[in-house]
């Protein structure tokens, strides 16, 4: 049999601790350990414990990446709160107020640059509120009164949103440029309380959700002008989550109807199933860049969470301890 030296042209590393950033494959002796260990990529996701927010909550919003995340609104109190804070990866800071305290509404943007619109506010409300980093400032209403709906997530002027309801379930779609919202192409079918993804208003999925009932695994395709129907999700759910792009997007969480930590995973093409949540609930916060990282904040469970949980996709690396057994 060939010795480690003929097949990779060098013999095992000696250090007295674990490299910093070992590539896939490499294999080092560990001197101090007196352990002989190796580097491997991981094949699965997972999610970790993070910092637990300030004021439980759920049917709330976020935007942002995994490490910088905003949320805002949600419900603690009737008839929806005001509330935002902000994530460093670690723990989480209360900042400024929404002017309008809401639930059931559409959020994007990153932790500087965020927008929220619509919801419900004792009432189904049209306003939209733009965020600087610093406070909230209320800008152009909606054209559509409604709730339970979803859209992009990575810009605050650029910004879809589609479905929901008032009642009945809605096919609509408004298109925000920054300045103003337009009415543009109809979903193919009414949805409200689906999953959005997507990075501006050229490119998104609407993802699941109700019809009122039953619940949906029917996904459909923004590509800037009209809707098409892609391929569906494994597990047919409503008041879910989601993050990424028309490429890579994640979806968590929601109810089947019980409650689900059912996680999965888009490539562009097709949904592949992963890791679950670490606890199943629904109408949680999201942030993230699709597959490979995003967090889950809040949500309900069914009482109100305050719980963070932060997904590494597949991929990441990892070190292993080789053993003669």
């Amino acid at each position: 049999m060939a010795s480690y030296k003929e097949i990779f042209g060098t013999n095992i590393e000696v250090l007295a601790s674990d490299p910093a950033n070992p590539v896939a494959g490499q294999v080092w002796y560990n001197s101090t350990d007196n352990l002989v260990k190796g580097a491997a990529l991981t094949t699965a996701g997972a999610w970790a414990t993070g910092g637990t927010m300030n004021t439980a909550r759920y049917i709330l919003e976020g935007a942002g990446t995994k490490d910088a995340t905003i949320v805002f609104g949600g419900l603690d109190t009737l008839p929806g709160a005001a509330f935002t804070e902000l994530y460093d990866g670690t723990s989480w800071t209360e900042v400024a107020d929404l002017n309008t305290g809401r639930r059931s509404y559409a959020g994007a943007g990153t932790q500087t640059a965020a927008i929220n619109a619509g919801g419900y506010s004792g009432s189904n409300i049209t306003n939209t509120e733009t965020w600087d980093g610093t406070s909230w400032t209320e800008v152009t209403n909606m054209n559509s009164t409604r709730r339970g709906f979803n859209g992009t997530k990575n810009s605050s002027t650029s910004f879809l949103v589609y479905g929901g309801f008032g009642p009945p379930p809605y096919t609509l779609t408004e298109s925000w440029n920054g300045t103003s919202w337009t009415e543009v192409a109809d979903l193919n079918n009414a949805r409200a309380q689906q999953a959005g993804t997507g990075a501006d208003n050229t490119s998104a999925l609407s993802i699941g959700g109700s019809q009122p009932a039953p619940l949906t695994a029917d996904v459909e395709s923004w590509n800037g002008s009209s809707w098409t129907e892609v391929n569906n999700i494994n597990t047919a759910r409503a008041e879910f989550s989601g993050a990424g792009t028309l490429t890579s997007s994640i979806v968590f969480g929601g109810v089947t109807p019980s409650n689900t930590g059912a996680t999965e995973i888009w490539n562009g093409t097709s949904w592949t199933e992963d890791t679950d949540l670490s606890t199943a609930r629904f109408e949680m916060a999201s942030s993230g860049t699709g597959g490979s990282s995003a967090l889950a904040a809040g949500g309900a469970t069914p009482t109100s969470s305050a719980a963070t949980e932060e997904w590494t996709g597949a991929g990441a690396p990892v070190t292993y301890t080789f053993t003669d057994s």
